[in-house]
């Protein structure tokens, strides 16, 4: 059964039931990510997450973990260019209880001082956690690449020296601008009673917000096209590249999803085969689809020795001429449709994914998201579709590409 509800201040509720189970998922998620931020900002979403924990008129950040634990639950957070999740698991006698301790660090952080101090530390750390990463490193090198330094092509981390300089007046200002009832869903999904969840919304968030004017933020998206690198004393070459995609909603959405599964999506994919198996180029060789609101792009990675960077790239970009020219067997779709099926199917056994899913597509779309017609949509896809989105894919120059390594000048594209 799923359920959704829009409340009196424009917050909506979204719950997934599973029964059989023991335990339920919750999350609060805003509509808000690095891609929405100023130059000024970036990286302001995701150090407001972390400050969320850090205490409330109610409890000390001590306490906040302390309450979890107590009742065996586990809650974390994260950010993306999207969005802001701020998440609990827990049994399903203690749904109420992790709901409250979720929802007091949700409303009622008051941002100590003292701790900001110590969690801008810990955030430069894991800033420069990224910069020791080189395959992470490389994908952020890779956006900004595509995108340019603005929108999604901001890193969601922001740079340290912006984090430092943040107050906190601006995190109020932006938890007061963003935060707002209309841009957040909550989202239940496990065994737990649908009048028990709304009970609990209306208790512990829509009895605090109140309904306001929402003013929506223009996202900045522009296509730089660039070739982009970093250079790092590393033993790998670390490369990448992005071309464009479709938009989330988009009627051939899963097709690329199939599509990927046979570029790069697995060990039986083409780039597994002809890059590492054949060629023996790479340890890691992949590709995925990142879809937007507003489009997405296609990714192939690969970590190389610096010496076989050129050869290691041809083969790639050979591959996904073989796959455009030849169009893909009616073995490969097969295998792709069963593997992106599967995947889905497979989520519906975790509640947290469920969580995630059902509240992101209402964040989305204000809808409950139809599983079964997915599904049957997947089901239903041909060759004729799986040649449309090779047609649409790689096709014109927009291409960028990123390359981390001992390296001096970028991947030449022409």
């Amino acid at each position: 059964m799923t359920y959704s509800k829009r409340f009196g201040s424009g917050l909506r509720l979204v719950v997934k039931q599973m029964e059989g189970l023991f335990s339920v998922s919750m999350g609060v998620i805003v509509g808000t990510g690095s891609c929405f931020e100023t130059e000024a900002e970036n990286g302001i979403s995701h150090f407001i997450e972390h400050m969320m924990f850090k205490g409330t008129d109610k409890r000390t950040a001590f306490e906040i973990s302390d309450a979890m634990d107590r009742i065996g639950a586990q809650v974390n957070a994260f950010t993306s260019k999207e969005i802001t999740c701020y998440y609990a698991k827990s049994t399903s006698d203690h749904a109420g209880e992790a709901f409250e301790i979720l929802s007091d660090f949700f409303l009622h952080s008051v941002f100590p001082e003292e701790e900001m101090a110590r969690e801008k530390g810990v955030v430069c750390e894991e800033i420069a956690m990224t910069e020791d990463t080189p395959d992470d490193l490389c994908l952020d090198v890779l956006a900004e690449a595509y995108y340019g330094n603005e929108g999604y092509g901001r890193p969601i981390l922001g740079p340290a020296e912006r984090v430092k300089s943040f107050t906190r007046q601006d995190l109020f200002d932006y938890v007061a601008e963003r935060y707002n009832p209309e841009n957040i869903v909550v989202s239940f999904a496990g065994n737990i009673d649908v009048a028990f969840a709304e009970e609990l919304v209306a208790r512990y968030l829509e009895s605090a917000l109140q309904a306001r004017p929402f003013a929506a933020r223009e996202k900045k998206i522009s296509l730089a096209g660039q070739s982009l690198y970093r250079r790092k004393d590393i033993e790998q070459a670390h490369i990448a590249f992005a071309w464009p995609s479709l938009r989330r909603e988009d009627p051939l959405a899963d097709t690329a999803l199939v599509v990927n599964t046979i570029l790069g999506g697995g060990m039986s994919s083409r780039l597994f085969q002809k890059v590492r198996e054949e060629l023996g180029l790479a340890y890691t060789v992949y590709s995925y689809i990142t879809s937007y609101t507003e489009g997405g792009t296609v990714t192939v990675y690969a970590g190389v020795n610096p010496q076989n960077v050129g050869r290691a790239q041809d083969a790639i970009f050979d591959t996904i001429a073989a796959l455009r020219r030849e169009n893909p067997t009616a073995d490969e779709i097969a295998r792709g449709k069963e593997q992106v099926r599967s995947s889905l199917i497979l989520g519906q056994e975790n509640t947290a994914t469920q969580m995630l899913a059902y509240g992101k597509y209402m964040l989305n779309n204000d809808a409950v998201l139809d599983f079964d017609k997915r599904v049957a949509g997947i089901d239903a896809i041909t060759a004729e579709d799986c040649e449309r989105v090779l047609s649409l894919h790689f096709a014109g120059e927009h291409v960028a590409s990123a390359l981390v390594g001992k390296v001096e000048k970028p991947l030449s594209l022409g």
